[in-house]
């Protein structure tokens, strides 16, 4: 599967791999098969776990058992090199370039059944394309100075937020 094709497919559906919010630690253990880093919040209150390319932070909910609260898709990181492209396609078969521009995934989102609404906000040298029905949120470079090298540029994505929606009470 393409980078594209994959984002296009979160995008319309907020999961990643299947797993999407509320989704348990054991789960996300079975589908990403990565190295890690774990991050604990000081108290215990909180995990983030990062791959690399994608980073999940966990509440503990309900206890003791550790609970999908974000993910994270970070594709500013591929701009860098290529390994860990290589390593997410051999063991997630998802094929990543350096940079995936947002016109690109715009084509692809115009391809993929079932895409929500965008909502478009101004982030101060970044632009966010939010997805209320899927909870995903894609932040885009919006800065004329900024070329691709070792970091991406003016149009490319930055990164991809799955986040809880907001429950009043």
């Amino acid at each position: 599967m393409t980078g594209a094709e994959f984002l296009a497919s979160f995008i319309a559906t907020g999961e990643l791999h299947g797993l999407r919010i509320g989704s348990t630690l054991d789960e996300v253990d079975r589908v990403v098969r990565r190295p890690f880093v774990d991050v604990f919040g000081e108290e215990g209150e909180w995990l983030r776990r990062d791959y690399g390319l994608v980073e999940f932070a966990f509440n503990p909910e309900p206890e003791p058992e550790w609970v999908v609260a974000t993910a994270t898709i970070q594709l500013h990181r591929l701009a860098s090199g290529d390994d860990l492209a290589r390593a997410w396609a051999r063991s997630m078969g998802v094929e990543f370039p350096r940079y995936t521009s947002w016109e690109e995934l715009r084509e692809e989102l115009s391809r993929t059944h079932g895409v929500p609404e965008l909502e478009i906000t101004d982030q101060g040298g970044f632009l966010q394309y939010r997805a209320a029905s899927s909870n995903v949120s894609v932040l885009v470079v919006d800065d004329e100075d900024e070329e691709r090298g070792y970091r991406i540029g003016d149009g490319d994505v930055w990164g991809l937020d799955l986040w809880a929606p907001y429950r009043a009470g």
